[in-house]
């Protein structure tokens, strides 16, 4: 397999009136194509500074980042994002909020006025895949917190994205509403193939969706420890009660325990 995204040695600095802060230093990171992989580490270490770098919203001060063999030059269009925030538009039907990015990305914006009656059925097959079938005409302030989130990442895939960028997009959501979807989002990436990297706090989250966890120190970031999850696949919740998945949460947090510390 070719590589997803091949993130290579990089250093990035905020800069400020105060000096700037270092955010990552000499960070690298592997993601193979079709591949679901998790970031986590302590409060601060740059986990939602990575995915502005890969979805190239910032540049590094040094190294460099390559998506499908092309070097990350400014933002790409082949990536669908979700964030904690649904950061849905209020004055939108819930289907004009999915189709939003069709709008603006090509080739999709020069085609969307002729073949818009195609996207709205891409649409509606979406939110019918993430149990959402006729709340298409429905505002998103007529929806539940897991809701309007199911509706983010149909607006994140509708494009049909090589990578799925996630920054912690279930963090806000009670526990029950969190684990139904991450099984949303397990059938969803089972089902189209998209390569995924994962942003979250939460090591059950990562454990439970992953095929790799990568472990970042304490600021300035950087891969200390990845770690392979060799759960079968397909999962279900079940198995995040069973003494394997705890072990493996229990090392993950050793782990973020000890570079806290250091």
């Amino acid at each position: 397999m070719t590589a997803s995204v091949d993130i290579g040695n990089v250093t990035l600095t905020y800069r400020g009136a105060a000096g700037g802060v270092l955010a990552l230093k000499d960070t690298s990171l592997n993601v193979r194509r079709g591949e679901f992989a998790a970031v986590v580490g302590p409060s601060g270490c740059g986990k939602s500074s990575l995915t502005k770098l890969v979805t190239g919203l910032i540049s590094p001060d040094n190294g460099e980042i390559v998506i499908f063999g092309d070097k990350v030059r400014g933002p790409v269009k082949i990536v669908g994002m979700a964030f904690q925030n649904p950061n849905l538009l209020p004055w939108r039907k819930v289907i004009n909020n999915v189709l939003l990015p069709l709008e603006i990305v090509e080739p999709h914006r020069r085609k969307f006025r002729h073949e818009k009656a195609q996207y709205r059925k891409q649409a509606d097959a979406l939110l019918k895949t993430v149990g959402l079938e006729g709340f298409g005409e429905r505002f998103p302030w007529e929806l539940s917190g897991g809701m309007q989130q199911r509706v983010s990442l149909c607006r994140a895939l509708i494009h049909q994205p090589a990578l799925l960028m996630l920054d912690e997009p279930f963090a806000a959501l009670d526990a029950f509403t969190r684990e139904e979807l991450w099984c949303v989002l397990r059938d969803l990436w089972q089902k189209l193939g998209f390569t995924v990297i994962l942003v979250t706090h939460d090591l059950r989250e990562a454990t439970f969706l992953a095929d790799n966890v990568h472990v970042m120190s304490a600021r300035p970031g950087r891969i200390v420890m990845t770690k392979t999850i060799d759960l079968p696949r397909p999962r279900d919740l079940d198995i995040c009660f069973e003494p394997r998945f705890t072990d493996i949460v229990h090392e993950l947090r050793a782990k973020i325990a000890e570079v806290r510390k250091a």
